[in-house]
């Protein structure tokens, strides 16, 4: 589905009738990488309507040269949510930028979320700030990697912290898929001029105190996980778990201990009496 914002094509995809649930992937993947993940989940759940959007210059959602920085992308997904599901309380997850964008959403309007959860969040918006361990592969498949393309087989060894058939399938059809489609010079210049937010967005007012869930990969060399830790007392609900064996992508390297306790999120918000 498509809507216009600011006279922008953002495209989107709802699944399923109940509690809002909107999910925003990372940077420069699309919403593939969130639903494919977070669909075998709801398989067997009812209640629930996922949002899944395309941010600008991402998937099927067009860029624009006047979005300028990340308080302008976070305009645009509380722009779009208001207009989806006006007036209407929801869950919130965000995976990398988009648990950047996910906790600027918790900044703006903490009312409005019932529940958030944070994978593989974006924690420190300049990268030669970050506290991320060095690249490692501790499950390597070189026979996997050596019938790849190049261009796959590289970028694959670059994030995987587990190698498998199975690992580099998903790999390609929820992210990889998404990646090759993104418009690069918008995604790059966006980076390079305002990447990071105006505002301190862990400064919050009070503490959030909803059931919270955040999931760190001990392994991820993308964002880390130790800089997380320093924004854990602004969510006093949250289970916070860092996942051996699992790096940028522990969604797919570690998708049982994933799914559990993404359902464990979802049954502690529905003990909840909003």
């Amino acid at each position: 589905m498509k809507i216009s914002i600011k006279n922008l094509n953002i495209n989107y995809e709802i699944i399923g009738e109940g509690k809002p649930i909107v999910l925003i992937h990372g940077y420069y993947p699309d919403h593939r990488l969130m639903s494919g993940c977070m669909e075998p989940i709801f398989s067997d759940l009812s209640g629930y309507k996922r949002i899944y959007i395309d941010l600008p210059g991402m998937g099927q959602s067009q860029s624009a040269s006047w979005i300028k920085n990340s308080d302008m992308m976070l305009d645009i997904v509380i722009e779009f949510i208001n207009i989806v599901i006006p007036e209407e309380n929801f869950l919130l997850c965000g995976e990398s930028y988009g648990g950047y964008i996910a906790r600027g959403i918790t900044y703006k309007i903490p009312k409005k979320v019932d529940g958030l959860f944070l994978l593989c969040p974006c924690i420190v918006a300049d990268y030669t700030k970050r506290n991320n361990p060095q690249h490692i592969v501790l499950k390597e498949d070189p026979d996997l990697l050596s019938s790849l393309e190049a261009f796959d087989a590289k970028d694959f060894n670059s994030m995987a912290v587990v190698q498998s058939e199975k690992i580099w399938q998903r790999y390609r059809d929820e992210i990889l898929c998404g990646v090759k489609m993104a418009d690069d010079k918008f995604l790059t210049n966006l980076k390079n001029t305002g990447y990071e937010f105006s505002f301190d967005v862990d400064r919050l007012e009070a503490a959030y105190d909803k059931p919270t869930l955040m999931l760190l990969g001990r392994q991820d060399s993308s964002v880390g996980y130790k800089d997380a830790w320093n924004i854990l007392d602004n969510y006093p609900r949250a289970t916070f778990a860092v996942l051996d064996m699992a790096g940028h992508n522990l969604q797919i390297e570690q998708e049982a201990v994933f799914n559990t306790l993404v359902k464990e999120w979802l049954e502690r918000i529905e003990k909840i009496d909003f």
